[in-house]
């Protein structure tokens, strides 16, 4: 008796390259990865122009004095400065330095920043920062990173905004905004904020250091925008490596 005939296996099909993946902090239209560091010169340009139209930039959240800086930019994460400024407007009016947060409580505070993202967790960590800047600092917000990042609710990006506000340090936090913006133009290709951070350090000429950070976020706030980017009014866009990706995709405006 004969043995059967091995059953032939049909050939392995060849192994489809995955698509590109988005790092999860970036929003819009995939832009491809670029050469990294970008050409000098090409980003003294994008600065110098952005400098023109934006000479003074500035946060966009209100604030009196460091200590209402730190409230607004803690209540901020997740949240836009709109409606933080529409919360702190009110707060600000009655709970404006630690002592008088701290008179308010948490759950008098609550009702202030309801409106606004995850505003149990924020309370809880104002109240917390409140009470540490009187039990250690003097009521005074310390303008230093390693005191600021260990206040409750103050991260990294917190205290650069903070600091870079202040003028204390040209520091560049890195939210959704600076991370697309930073890779649309070929400033940065890393896949983390933290990460991209140091490159921008890298490449950013030291004299625009302390205002990249407004610049790269009003950018990407009201031009380079998520989604359909102004790239018709957009006065770097000749300087912009991924304008003509975006176009033939149709992502550009």
């Amino acid at each position: 008796m004969k043995p059967p005939k091995a059953r032939s296996r049909p050939a392995p099909r060849p192994a489809s390259k995955a698509a590109p993946k988005r790092p999860a902090v970036m929003t819009g239209a995939m832009v491809p990865v670029l050469g990294w560091p970008p050409d000098e010169d090409r980003v003294e340009a994008i600065f110098d122009r952005l400098s023109r139209i934006m000479p003074d930039p500035k946060t966009e959240l209100n604030f009196t004095s460091p200590y209402t800086l730190v409230v607004a930019v803690a209540l901020s994460a997740q949240a836009t400065d709109v409606s933080v400024n529409k919360a702190t407007d009110r707060l600000f009016a009655v709970a404006d330095t630690p002592a008088k947060m701290l008179a308010l409580g948490e759950e008098g505070l609550v009702p202030y920043i309801a409106s606004i993202g995850l505003y149990r967790n924020k309370a809880k960590n104002v109240i917390a920062l409140s009470r540490i800047l009187l039990e250690r600092h003097g009521g005074e917000v310390p303008l230093n990173r390693a005191d600021l990042q260990a206040l409750p609710g103050v991260g990294r990006k917190t205290a650069s905004v903070v600091l870079n506000e202040l003028g204390v340090e040209a520091a560049i936090a890195v939210d959704t905004h600076v991370f697309r913006v930073s890779h649309r133009l070929g400033l940065a290709n890393a896949a983390t904020p933290d990460k991209v951070e140091a490159q921008l350090f890298r490449v950013v000429p030291e004299a625009w250091l302390p205002k990249a950070h407004h610049w790269l976020i009003l950018h990407g706030r009201y031009t380079c925008t998520a989604r359909k980017p102004k790239c018709s009014a957009c006065v770097i866009s000749d300087l912009c490596p991924s304008r003509a990706g975006l176009a033939a995709l149709g992502e550009a405006g």
